[in-house]
């Protein structure tokens, strides 16, 4: 993920997800969870569009499906390639 420009951010130890976001700071930001199956590889990416207003509550102002997020997906399949 690195070549992709994502930086790792932890792992979910109860999900066992990846947690990769671009850039590293600031908003909006690409937000990218990859879970191991096995031999393949689940990605879940969406992006974020600003920081969660609550300090200790995850929610926050992301897009799921939109032009930029499948632009995204289509320049990191390319890069996996």
């Amino acid at each position: 993920m690195r070549q992709a420009g994502y930086f790792f951010q932890g792992k979910d130890e109860e999900t066992g997800e990846l947690n990769f976001v671009r850039p590293p700071r600031g908003y909006p930001r690409f937000h990218l969870f990859i879970k191991v199956q096995d031999e393949n590889l689940t990605f879940s990416l969406h992006l974020d569009q600003k920081r969660p207003i609550y300090r200790g509550v995850p929610a926050h102002a992301g897009e799921y499906n939109n032009e930029m997020i499948e632009k995204e997906m289509e320049r990191i399949k390319g890069i996996l390639k």
